[in-house]
């Protein structure tokens, strides 16, 4: 399927054959009839993306702040890494559109196949394929199929594309929380403040438009304001006030987008005391307190976005829905609000599309938005719906010579970009680079030809069924782990997991079972691959030892998915497991029984605790794994005391061995946590017969040592281990 992209680097942006999107748990795909460009957004986003470096860490410096931070504590290879993947990747464009449903994943129930629905968020993409969750897609009402009435249809399904500014301008207008009768101002006439008018007029309210480019106050004026100005023109306040009889607007809600102050200073004037000022649009909110804001006691609303449920993992992904009579009007229903009104002809948008383009021309959309070469407002991609498309993957690079290893990928997210696929040896002529499969289609295009993959895919029957494919690397999230790790050993592909393995034990005992073949089985435990790791185990020698690993974790919102249970499995089971296995190489022993007590949370994180361990030679350890500290604190210190020495590591850059002579010390130019190591020795030991870096019976142990955690955390009680 085809999809607009751009690249971030240098802003080229193009139509790419890609992937279809994947069809995850509580989506459906939707084939595209039509996409609405969001001018005000996307125009931002691609502007900023055709400056140079200089230009978009002016515009960026949030992101610049987190390259430094990288810079810091990762050493300059990374953060290069880190940066490039984000310009080099093809990025998305895109989040309103309307098309016909041509599957539905297994637990949907709400549409079927050939509905017609309007959709929104981030993977309502212009592409002729979306997958997008349940929650963000309403049906399309109406007679948009029938041959009679085939200009309607067309007309609906034009006006069902503005959903996703629909929801943003409709969550605005409800915040306004205005009566039959009263007065708003709407600052800032794009496509969100004239549908901000539409709305408002349909609910009885006096408009007043104001913008500062005079065709918008015309359009506004024309069809859905009782009053539109100019901003700046001479005596705009005066009539306000003389069209509200000296009352001043009931409430001013602010849909445009600017670094200026003027728009929020001038909702104030124009407000009568005690109204409300909504913030839409993206302006700046450091107003002058006096004489408006002050003396008015004037209430300052925030809009956010389609509405309750937006950001919310729950409801987005997970699909949950908040009960009608708690949270009448959700982002879902704010959209099925809009489409309605549409349906019933309560507003009408035919004046507000000025530009039609096919999504192969989509290009010169952008140009002309960039460069404002003609007036323009709402901006639609017309698909071709008669054009055959099949699911098939997508070849890339050069189809090479077999080798020992043909390897794939699943999931390719920022880590395995980062620390993963650079360390595979691309000249090795052994190890031939076949597949990638990610959710996006745009990400799996990118690494396919980043790193010369044979071919990119959404279908997992291209990997696990590909007989010249027989190693599998997956880097999903955490709750999909297991089912793609169980699937490899049962096709008789050696896997290479990240942490973790898996999030439950019953997913442990099925691997446990699948893994008694020849396949070979890796966990990304890194850490003791780590150069400063070997060269400490190797002068401290064997023995038992007392450790003490103290990670400065720190926080990460309860809202992640990291921290969702059913989705990251929480950060002992997503992180604390790299220190347990790291002690456990260090002794060279299993773990024997856990205790765990953790600082009291009332949303039950879990991510400040202290763990004590007991192996089966008698070694203990201690691991501090705190999120409540500095941020500036260097992560990860460990310290390992053994007959008389005592090794310490200071964030992967420095070592000190102390004993009976002279200070051990070791120091690297940046921070290597073995994952170059890690990888070569996986890699090498498929191609030489060899044993695994990490033995099954390690991985088990580790992994059940990781669980009895979460238990003793519970029982409040020491967890003794059998193995």
């Amino acid at each position: 399927m085809q999809q607009l992209a751009q690249k971030l680097k240098d802003g080229n942006m193009k139509t790419i054959e890609v992937p279809w999107p994947s069809l995850s748990s509580g989506c459906i795909l939707v084939r595209n009839h039509y996409s609405l460009i969001s001018a005000g957004t996307e125009g931002s986003t691609v502007k900023t993306a055709r400056k140079g470096l200089i230009g978009k860490a002016k515009e960026r410096p949030q992101q610049v702040k987190q390259v430094i931070d990288v810079l810091k504590t990762q050493g300059p290879v990374q953060t290069y890494r880190a940066v490039m993947k984000k310009l080099d990747a093809y990025s998305p464009l895109g989040y309103s559109c309307v098309g016909e449903v041509i599957d539905v994943a297994p637990d949907i129930t709400e549409f079927q196949i050939g509905d017609v629905v309007a959709c929104g968020g981030l993977s309502a993409n212009h592409a002729e394929i979306v997958s997008v969750p349940k929650n963000l897609c309403v049906k399309v009402n109406g007679d948009v199929k029938g041959e009679r009435s085939e200009a309607r249809g067309d007309k609906l399904l034009k006006q069902a594309a503005y959903n996703t500014l629909g929801a943003i301008a409709m969550q605005g207008v409800r915040q306004a929380d205005l009566r039959l009768g009263e007065t708003c101002a709407v600052i800032g006439l794009g496509l969100l403040g004239q549908l901000s008018c539409l709305f408002l007029q349909a609910s009885g309210i006096r408009v007043i438009g104001l913008d500062v480019d005079q065709s918008a106050v015309k359009r506004a004026r024309e069809n859905c304001a009782d009053l539109a100005f100019a901003l700046g023109e001479t005596g705009v306040a005066d009539s306000i006030s003389a069209f509200t009889s000296g009352l001043g607007c009931d409430a001013v809600i602010i849909t445009a987008a600017t670094d200026s102050l003027g728009p929020i200073n001038f909702a104030g004037e124009i407000a009568r005391k005690k109204g409300k000022v909504i913030v839409s649009g993206a302006v700046p909110t450091g107003f002058d307190r006096d004489p408006y804001y002050y003396r008015k006691e004037l209430d300052i609303r925030m809009s956010c976005s389609y509405g309750p449920g937006r950001y919310d993992i729950n409801y987005e992904e997970k699909g949950i829905d908040y009960p009608a009579a708690y949270v009448r009007w959700t982002e879902n229903r704010n959209m099925a609000a809009f489409q309605e009104l549409i349906r019933t002809e309560k507003i009408n948008l035919d004046f507000l599309t000025t530009h039609e383009f096919s999504l192969e021309d989509a290009p010169e959309a952008y140009d002309m938005v960039v460069n404002r070469s003609e007036p323009f407002l709402g901006i639609l991609i017309k698909y071709d719906v008669k054009k055959p498309l099949k699911r098939e993957k997508i070849p890339v690079a050069p189809v090479k010579a077999a080798g020992k290893i043909g390897l794939a990928f699943i999931g390719a997210g920022s880590y395995a970009q980062g620390s993963l696929l650079p360390n595979i040896p691309g000249n090795d002529s052994d190890i031939v680079n076949k597949g990638v499969m990610t959710s996006s289609g745009t990400t799996s295009k990118t690494v396919a030809e980043k790193f010369s993959f044979e071919f990119c895919t959404s279908d997992k029957a291209d990997i696990f069924g590909n007989t010249e494919i027989n190693t599998v690397f997956i880097s999903t999230r955490h709750n999909s782990h297991a089912e793609y790790v169980l699937e490899a050993l049962q096709t008789a592909k050696n896997v290479f997991v990240e942490k973790p393995l898996c999030l439950t034990l019953g997913e442990l005992a099925e691997i446990e079972n699948a893994a008694t073949g020849d396949s070979h089985l890796m966990v990304g435990f890194n850490r003791r691959f780590a150069p400063l790791v070997q060269i400490m185990k190797d002068k401290l020698g064997s023995g038992s030892m007392s450790m003490l690993y103290r990670v400065s974790a720190g926080s990460i919102p309860a809202d992640s998915w990291i921290q969702d249970g059913t989705i990251g499995g929480g950060r002992i089971l997503g992180e604390v497991c790299h220190f347990i296995d790291f002690m456990s190489f260090m002794c060279g022993s299993l773990p024997k029984s856990v205790y765990s007590s953790a600082l009291p949370d009332p949303q039950s994180l879990n991510d400040t605790v202290s763990i004590n361990l007991e192996f089966e030679d008698g070694s203990i350890g201690t691991i501090a794994y705190f999120a409540n500290g500095a941020k500036s604190l260097a992560k990860e210190y460990v310290e390992i005391y053994t007959s008389g020495s005592t090794g310490i590591i200071r964030d992967y850059k420095e070592l000190e061995i102390h004993g009976s002579g002279k200070v051990f010390r070791k120091k690297l130019m940046g921070q290597d946590k073995g994952q170059k190591k890690m990888l070569g020795d996986f890699l090498g030991a498929i191609k030489d017969g060899g044993v695994p870096p990490i033995t099954p019976d390690e991985i088990f142990a580790v992994t059940r040592a990781t669980f009895a955690v979460l238990e003793s955390l519970r029982r409040r009680e020491v967890v003794l281990l059998s193995h």
